[in-house]
């Protein structure tokens, strides 16, 4: 059988774009943008240029991207980055249970800092109402850190609110958004929102693995956490790593249409949901009005990595969550109050500009064969 990849939200092919990018960094373009020659200002007009694509993709100007090794990266300099800027301002910070890692532990290592945090709680659909942010936000609020669509039931949350929520109560608090599973795939606009810090990532748009990017909205200032050379103004020492970069940017070139692909995706997304609907030991974990690249269902009562390992034997490929946490109980999941053998039996499903409903009828053909075959073993 051929390969079914439908786990694009741990990461992605890269596309063909990216691939021509990264040969030609490592073997025309592969100066060090810093070297005063040839060869280093060909490396910095290209650098140069795939800030401009990153960019574009954010209808923000080139000099707000600061490149980063990748999302946990730039959630890191963005939480501690800010925090530590604005401490004489004030001390308390608001997010949410349901974040990535890369967020929730620099806010457990803030908390042994001194900082109050306030972890906003999600309904069972993964939702957080924009009331929660009213009453959490206040004038010693110095940071709000939120994501714009979660990572393991595609549940879009309520920036818009959050600027809000700031707004309303004077704070003196910089706004952060985690947009790594929201990139590319919806409108996002930053400097038009009032974020003032949003985090992006090559490998999750059929980009290359070790490049990421943290838009930083102009006037918005924030502490570095490593020091060395100027690069990236300060904020990432260290010779840029151009092949991944450049990558990066040919990623973001070839992007399709957000709005049309996202169509695209809710078909399949209704093909499948109506699918797995007719198996009656399935339960849906992704509400309705998720973002449609992401389904997360419950398979019965058969374990995750059961259920993992034989759909693999028949070369079909999804998570049982966040790649990051390797099989480790779902804190998402858990937040969302669901029973323990519900998310011991969770699978994700995420979806990709590449995928067909043949991917879906395969998925489900094996997961229908993996249900009668598991269950009664």
């Amino acid at each position: 059988m051929q390969q079914v990849y439908l786990d694009n939200s741990s990461t992605t092919k890269v596309c063909r774009e990216a691939v021509n990018a990264v040969i030609k960094t490592m073997t025309e373009t592969f100066g060090n943008p810093s070297s005063l020659h040839s060869i280093g200002f060909a490396a910095e007009r290209a650098l140069a240029d795939a800030r401009t694509q990153v960019a574009s993709v954010l209808s923000a100007k080139p000099e707000e991207i600061t490149f980063t090794s990748g999302g946990t990266e730039s959630n890191n300099l963005a939480v501690f980055g800010a925090a530590q800027s604005r401490r004489k301002r004030g001390n308390r910070i608001v997010t949410t249970a349901i974040e990535h890692p890369s967020v929730l532990i620099p806010m457990q290592q803030l908390e042994r800092q001194g900082f109050e945090v306030v972890y906003l709680q999600p309904d069972k659909s993964g939702h957080i109402e924009p009331q929660q942010l009213f009453d959490a936000v206040n004038a010693n609020t110095i940071l709000v850190s939120m994501m714009a669509v979660n990572n393991e039931v595609g549940s879009i949350l309520p920036i818009d609110a959050a600027r809000t929520a700031i707004d309303r109560a004077q704070a003196p608090a910089l706004l952060h958004v985690d947009a790594v599973q929201a990139f590319g795939k919806l409108n996002l606009r930053p400097g038009r929102r009032g974020i003032d810090l949003m985090t992006v990532s090559s490998h999750k748009i059929h980009g290359p693995k070790g490049a990421g990017a943290l838009f930083i909205r102009k006037g918005t200032h924030i502490l570095p956490r490593t020091f060395g050379g100027g690069q990236e103004n300060n904020l990432r020492p260290g010779t840029e790593a151009m092949p991944a970069i450049c990558g990066f940017g040919a990623a973001c070139a070839a992007l399709p249409n957000a709005e049309e692909e996202r169509k695209k995706i809710a078909e399949l997304n209704t093909y499948l949901r109506a699918g797995l609907a007719k198996l009656p030991e399935v339960v849906m974990n992704s509400s309705e009005d998720a973002l449609p690249y992401v389904l997360n269902l419950s398979a019965g009562r058969v374990k995750a990595q059961t259920m993992l390992n034989f759909l693999s034997e028949h070369n079909i490929y999804v998570s049982s969550g966040s790649a990051c946490a390797k099989g480790a109980k779902s804190h998402v999941l858990t937040a969302l109050g669901f029973s323990p053998m519900r998310i011991n039996s969770a699978l994700r499903v995420s979806f990709c500009r590449y995928n067909t409903k043949e991917d879906c009828d395969a998925f489900l053909t094996v997961l229908q064969d993996g249900l009668a075959t598991l269950q009664k073993a």
